[in-house]
């Protein structure tokens, strides 16, 4: 069993070192665009699929919040991946239960982070398609090919593609990016003398 341990730890780590190699200019730019996003007077809403909506939460709350230093609040929304959160819902599909938060809370300026393991889940295609009628910025975080969510971003969009397979070394790499990305957006907006 330990044999397996330290095969799990061996794969994570090489998973991790293959994304940091591909991933520094697409985190550079996602971060780059929340954080004039931001300053620009606008909002970013966050969303993930069924193995991935704790990240977009999570995500949404270290704005709100803080992430290691504390600064001002920024505005972050994660979207309710349950009908029963929201305050009103007459469907019962769930492909929509994203894309009508979209429609309801999201305006020409906004981000859209999206954050899906494959690119493929249709709650997820929904979202992201409803974030582009109302002319939002997408940044979508995804692994292996990045499914059909990669045929619907555009020039101005950012995809943050983590190369693997393996949809747990995916989850851990995403949460990584996150907490990679807050770090920017902190940086970029709150720079900090070095002592």
């Amino acid at each position: 069993m330990q044999e397996i341990i330290k095969t799990i730890f061996t794969e994570s780590i090489q998973a991790q070192i293959a994304a940091g190699e591909v991933l520094q200019l697409p985190l550079e730019s996602g971060a780059l665009s929340i954080a004039q996003t931001l300053l620009n007077g606008n909002k970013l809403l966050a969303c993930g699929s069924a193995s991935c909506n704790m990240l977009a939460q999570h995500f949404a709350g270290l704005l709100v919040n803080f992430f290691e230093t504390e600064r001002p609040c920024l505005p972050a929304i994660a979207l309710a991946a349950d009908h029963r959160q929201l305050i009103s819902s007459n469907t019962n599909d769930d492909v929509d239960v994203f894309a009508r938060q979209v429609r309801a809370f999201g305006q020409s300026g906004d981000i859209l982070l999206v954050i899906s393991v494959d690119g493929s889940e249709k709650a997820i295609i929904s979202a992201a398609e409803a974030a582009l009628t109302k002319d939002m910025k997408i940044i979508a975080l995804v692994g292996d090919e990045g499914g059909e969510l990669t045929g619907l971003l555009g020039p101005n969009d950012v995809e943050i593609k983590v190369p693997s397979k393996r949809p747990a070394r995916i989850v851990e790499s995403h949460l990584f990016n996150l907490h990679c990305l807050s770090q920017l957006i902190d940086n970029t907006l709150f720079p900090q003398e070095e002592i």
